[in-house]
């Protein structure tokens, strides 16, 4: 069993940068791919990235070039580097783990506002 937590959600301006963390524990996290999900109010979970275990990382294509997603195996935690937000970022972003794809274990979520 894997346990997820999210942080580093929060209300930001349009065009502010703001970095998710999603600290793992329960196995060994360098063998999980790790990803990021979110959800939008009246909308389906769309996976926004995700990295694999030796790093490779895969983007939401309308996504590349604002977010980032890294991770640090020594911390057991994974990043999601957003920048430039925009409203339609708004959404409720959730870690995720597995393997081979990152959708055996979620994490509770995290709000991420951003108002014009």
């Amino acid at each position: 069993q894997v346990q997820l937590v999210e942080s580093g959600g929060g209300l930001v301006q349009v065009g502010d940068s703001l970095r998710l963390a999603c600290l793992a524990s329960g196995r060994t996290f360098s063998e999980l791919t790790m990803g990021w999900y979110r959800q939008a109010p009246g909308k389906e979970r769309e996976s926004v990235a995700a990295i694999t275990p030796d790093t490779f990382a895969y983007y939401q294509e309308a996504l590349k070039g604002r977010f980032t997603i890294s991770r640090d195996n020594a911390k057991n935690t994974a990043y999601l580097q957003m920048n430039n937000l925009k409203p339609e970022d708004t959404a409720v972003y959730f870690c995720a783990a597995g393997s081979p794809y990152p959708t055996d274990y979620w994490g509770q979520g995290i709000q991420v506002t951003v108002s014009t």
